[in-house]
């Protein structure tokens, strides 16, 4: 049986499958980076009451099943997670304790595709992606 939430007049089940990637898709995601980004990923969605699903960062992007209210725009949802977190690796990791202005950890877009009645199958999906990777960086190494 589907799990539908409820806000005061509406019944929902929104889920997204959302892609990002660090600016110039540089692969920075690792280490106590790539720990502190899920932990703040959480967060931040539940500041906006969405829920992360399923979530899996790569080093060079990140993945995630998220369900957002119908309230809110997803581009809204999307663009306040990057900005806030993009704050959040600045001051922990790069030193810096404020004028932000002009500095960018993400890449400007991102991909958004709902999931609908195939949920399962996007978070699989996600949940599989690095080995999936790693079994595409083998065959690469054969041509």
């Amino acid at each position: 049986m589907r799990e539908y939430q409820s806000l005061s007049h509406t019944k929902w089940n929104c889920k997204y499958h959302i892609v990002f990637i660090p600016k110039r898709r540089k692969k920075v995601i690792f280490g106590q980076l790539r720990k502190r980004l899920g932990e703040l990923f959480h967060e931040l969605a539940k500041q906006k009451g969405c829920e992360i699903v399923e979530g899996h960062l790569m080093s060079d992007h990140v993945h995630m099943c998220i369900s957002i209210p119908p309230k809110y725009a997803i581009s809204n949802v999307v663009g306040f997670i990057k900005g806030k977190s993009a704050i959040s690796i600045a001051r922990q990791f790069m030193g810096k304790t404020k004028h932000f202005t002009g500095e960018n950890f993400w890449a400007r877009g991102y991909f958004v595709s709902t999931v609908g009645l195939d949920e399962e199958v996007v978070r699989a999906y996600i949940r599989e992606q690095e080995k999936e990777e790693e079994r595409y960086e083998q065959l690469r190494l054969w041509k």
